[in-house]
């Protein structure tokens, strides 16, 4: 098939490299510098876009490949606010936009790890709950898209709490989950929740030793969008 590559960053690359190796043809690497080609590319030749790019290119690049019915996988964070906008425009044009936070397979057994432990931990009193997330410094937004997820999980499962606070941004209040948020290199990814009570301490982890598992399943679900329409995200590609 013929994707689409939207951000050549370093995830972009990895991206790249993984479709071709997979027998996919890239046709165009669009980043900042070459977006006026994105004008000479023929949206019919193309089977899907992959979607890597910064916050404040995410809306423009998706809805310049949803008008053109292109379906597009997106893992851009930093914009989430915005997504009920970039949903509504696809269901305008019929389109197909396909967003996660985290495209690894593992992490994304960890989200239903971490709302299966929040279930336990609402009938459990005496714990309260943390997290952490360490990325590379040159990763823009914190927390994490990653660690977001993982708070809503939280959050939908909890009887006390109803949002979260990037920790040292706000007083510490019983009712939001604070967030650590640590920029160290070389990190791709470790996410850590942690129950901790006066008797002990519940915890899981999850850690990424590079970028391929990110960029393999955008690939996959790249390889499995096409004749699909509406907002998708992993539980649809998953069916956990």
């Amino acid at each position: 098939m013929n994707i689409l590559i939207l951000g050549y960053g370093k995830m972009g690359k990895i991206i790249s490299e993984i479709a071709e190796t997979r027998g996919h043809t890239i046709a165009a690497k669009i980043n900042i510098d070459n977006r006026h080609e994105l004008d000479q590319l023929d949206p019919k030749a193309i089977d899907a876009a992959i979607e890597f790019s910064q916050p404040e290119a995410a809306i423009e690049n998706i809805k310049w490949a949803i008008e053109r019915g292109i379906p597009v996988i997106s893992g851009t964070t930093g914009w989430i606010s915005k997504k009920p906008e970039i949903n509504r425009y696809t269901l305008e044009k019929n389109g197909a936009f396909f967003y996660a936070s985290n495209y690894s397979i593992g992490v994304n057994v960890f989200f239903k790890v971490n709302e299966f432990l929040a279930k336990l931990m609402k009938e459990t009193s005496g714990y309260s709950v943390s997290m952490e997330e360490i990325h590379h410094t040159e990763k823009k937004d914190a927390p994490s898209g990653t660690a977001i997820t993982l708070a809503q999980g939280i959050i939908k499962n909890s009887t006390t709490l109803h949002n979260w606070h990037l920790a040292g941004e706000k007083g510490d209040s019983p009712s939001s989950l604070p967030i650590t948020a640590k920029r160290i290199d070389p990190a791709p990814g470790t996410h850590i929740v942690k129950y901790s009570s006066k008797i002990d301490d519940i915890e899981i982890s999850h850690t990424a030793h590079s970028r391929e598992g990110f960029a393999l399943g955008a690939v996959l679900v790249a390889e499995w969008i096409p004749g699909k329409t509406g907002v998708l995200s992993m539980d649809d590609f998953l069916k956990f």
